[in-house]
């Protein structure tokens, strides 16, 4: 037999044992209680990597089943408590997507501004996403004006204010030193017209290693 022959029929072989043994090992086709009975586990035993998995595999064999809305949440909420911020987000947009009633989004709403405020570590470093929690925190505050999570809300919405009054006092304070007096002036504006403009702050402390790239 030809050398040629020997490594197609080793190929083949290696092949045809590893089919045969994914084939014994893969799980599929179950029903919707026990994927999310998977799904419970694996979040208790802190893998999410694998609780993910199984969500995949409750959404994509049961794609009507109520129990992906309870699903969503729990991982959202696992994600949150692991500070994998991106992941929570992922979660609550689809549920707030498939079920997106005004009851239902409520509290997933309120997930989704709690995981961005618990994401400002670097407040400084994603202005952007500082100023669309804002938005959207306001934005929850008149579409839910009696909502029980208001308290924390309205925290909330003070420390992402003054964390975006702090930001725009320091770019104003570069654009007057670099002598950029248009430049300055915009942000000048947008310190008078701050809510907590006049409030008696206490500026975080910054160490010197990281005062270099803020």
């Amino acid at each position: 037999m030809s050398i040629v022959k020997i490594l197609l029929a080793t190929l083949v072989l290696l092949f045809a044992t590893g089919c045969s043994t994914k084939d014994k090992t893969a799980i599929y086709n179950k029903p919707a209680l026990y994927w999310y009975g998977q799904i419970i586990k694996e979040i208790k035993n802190q893998d999410l990597e694998k609780a993910d998995d199984y969500f995949t595999s409750l959404s994509s064999e049961h794609v009507e089943s109520p129990l992906l809305k309870t699903s969503m949440l729990m991982l959202a909420n696992a994600h949150m408590q692991s500070e994998e911020y991106i992941l929570a987000n992922f979660y609550l947009d689809e549920y707030i997507k498939r079920y997106g009633d005004r009851e239902n989004s409520e509290y997933a709403k309120f997930l989704k501004i709690k995981a961005n405020f618990d994401s400002f570590s670097h407040p400084k470093r994603n202005q952007k996403l500082l100023i669309d929690t804002i938005a959207s925190t306001k934005k929850f505050k008149i579409t839910y004006p009696h909502s029980k999570y208001m308290p924390m809300v309205n925290t909330i919405l003070v420390k992402l204010e003054l964390a975006n009054l702090q930001t725009s006092e320091e770019i104003a304070s570069l654009y007057k030193r670099l002598d950029k007096q248009k430049a300055s002036k915009i942000y000048d504006k947008k310190i008078a017209n701050s809510t907590v403009k006049n409030a008696n702050m206490i500026k975080p402390h910054i160490p010197w290693y990281r005062a270099w790239f803020e």
